[in-house]
């Protein structure tokens, strides 16, 4: 069958709301079926799970091997029929680690489109990041709390730093639990017991070298994946008369040391006849609590919690999101959630909408004579709302953090690309100007760059006019006359610390536009105000 016969289907299909969703991993294929049900949410009508080993190759060879991609398929197509017994409306298969490293990873997504008739989106480590962190968020009460997401596959390992209900940062490594035990297994044998020492030393300088130590003090881990749910039953088990759930389940970062070092210390067969052991999980386990174990140490957590859920729960939800009523698609839709989100990040929500106003009105005097996209005016207001997001962090090098926030929002109907440019504005309305070997700026294409050094500038002045805090300047006017710029600012009294702070805040604004500034005040304001 070809991708438009076999997913038309779903498309095409009477019962609306039901949702499906493959994940192809480093270590298994899961399948989720769906119903959507109101709110947001979802009630699951159906679950599999094959475990492939897709990637056992792939950090050895660089590429997928030819049984693991035949097993593959054949779950692909079982899993297929199964969503369309469902009557699935709408079905979605990302492919993660194993095929975005792999060099014949390309060419197995083609084998899957011509053979299965799926078409196989290949995320970003990223993404996979944001799914897990989407799915812990609508399982756990996260306001106030400082809390590490952290998601472990066969080939990756992806950790989420956030603050509340945002994302600070998120990294991708190469420690997964298939990978691992390749690379450390003894003789080729899937028993590491002699190389432990030196799989625990690798998996700290990774974490060292790839990830920063956290911008706060956590108060506790969320674990995704199956490593950590198979933690739980290990534990669970051990503690006889429990009747605890996985979902949900904590364990100090003692009892994950107890356990790990219990488990390296017995060979394969032994671990796989425990209570709790998933049989095909038995001969990387090792590995990846040893992945849990190294993170608590690096990021000095004690609490972990276990989510049952993660990337393909996250999926889910952004599939029903996009399957609704299109949030965020007017200016107006999208000012009111820039403002939720400053609103509950810092307490100069007003000092924003201020110095958005102002930094509207220059752009508009300037933007003829600089030939600025119409859209970037709606890109700067948004940047100036939520420059000081930061503060939620820590008021110290806010502006970074501003940058790490925004970017990784996601606010209905701005798109991720935007996104970027709106954080790199607010990320410069303070501190040093844009320079290349900043990672934030250094990503962006020459043209974004001069974009990003104009808004910023742009930014710099509106925020000084409000240096005062107390929206004092009304209004404010760019005149254009011989090659020189004046900032004619409206006020029922001359606003003299606005000016000096304006003013303090013209050097990126003269280098990047080539004209010099100067500001000046005209004694009664508009009656339009911010």
């Amino acid at each position: 069958m070809g991708i438009e016969s076999n997913q038309q289907r779903y498309l095409s299909a009477d019962l609306s709301g039901r949702l499906a969703a493959i994940d192809i991993g480093s270590n298994s294929v899961r399948l989720i079926v769906a119903e959507a049900v109101r709110g947001g949410n979802y009630r699951i009508l159906d679950e599999e799970r094959e475990p492939t080993r897709l990637g056992r190759s792939v950090g050895r060879d660089g590429n997928l091997d030819a049984e693991s991609m035949e097993q593959t398929l054949a779950a692909l197509n079982t899993f297929q029929q199964i969503a369309a017994g469902f009557q699935a409306e709408s079905l979605r298969v990302i492919a993660t680690c194993a095929i975005r490293e792999a060099g014949n990873g390309p060419d197995f997504c083609q084998r899957i489109r011509e053979e299965v008739g799926l078409e196989v989106e290949v995320i970003s480590g990223e993404q996979e990041g944001r799914y897990a962190f989407s799915s812990v968020q609508h399982a756990f009460d996260l306001s106030g709390k400082n809390v590490i997401v952290a998601d472990i596959g066969g080939g990756s390992t992806e950790i989420v730093f956030s603050t509340g209900e945002m994302i600070e940062e998120i990294y991708s490594t190469p420690l997964g639990a298939v990978r691992l035990t390749e690379r450390f297994a003894a003789n080729g044998e899937t028993d590491i017991a002699e190389m432990f020492p030196k799989l625990e030393s690798d998996i700290a300088d990774c974490l060292k070298r790839m990830t920063t130590k956290p911008p706060f003090a956590p108060h506790f881990m969320v674990g995704c994946g199956g490593t950590f749910t198979t933690l739980a039953d290990l534990l669970m088990a051990s503690q006889r008369g429990s009747d605890k759930e996985v979902a949900g389940f904590r364990a100090s970062h003692a009892d994950v040391r107890h356990l790990l070092d219990r488990l390296r210390k017995m060979p394969v067969r032994g671990r796989r006849s425990l209570p709790g052991m998933t049989p095909d999980r038995a001969d990387i386990i090792v590995a990846g609590i040893a992945i849990i174990d190294a993170m608590m140490k690096r990021f000095r957590v004690n609490t972990l919690i276990v989510h049952s859920r993660g990337v393909r729960d996250g999926l889910l939800r952004e599939m029903i999101r996009a399957s609704g009523d299109s949030e965020g698609s007017t200016v107006e839709a999208r000012v009111a959630a820039v403002d939720r989100f400053a609103d509950a990040c810092s307490g100069e929500a007003e000092h924003g909408r201020q110095v958005a106003f102002l930094a509207g009105r220059i752009f508009a005097d300037l933007q003829q004579r600089f030939s600025m996209p119409e859209g970037d005016r709606e890109l700067l207001e948004m940047a100036a709302r939520l420059q000081d997001v930061g503060y939620v962090i820590s008021y110290e090098q806010h502006h970074k953090h501003s940058y790490h926030l925004i970017r990784n929002s996601q606010l209905p109907g701005v798109r991720q690309h935007d996104l970027e440019l709106i954080a790199n504005v607010a990320r410069y309305h303070r501190g040093a100007s844009p320079k290349k070997k900043h990672d934030s700026f250094r990503r962006l294409s020459s043209g974004e760059k001069e974009r990003v050094r104009r808004l910023a500038a742009i930014l710099r002045l509106a925020g000084g006019l409000d240096r005062s805090r107390s929206q004092q300047v009304r209004d404010v006017r760019a005149v254009i006359e011989d090659d020189r710029v004046t900032l004619v600012t409206m006020a029922v009294e001359e606003p003299q610390v606005d000016i000096w702070g304006a003013e303090r805040r013209r050097q990126l604004f003269e280098q990047v536009f080539g004209m010099p500034v100067t500001i000046g005040w005209e004694g009664h304001p508009t009656a339009q105000s911010a």
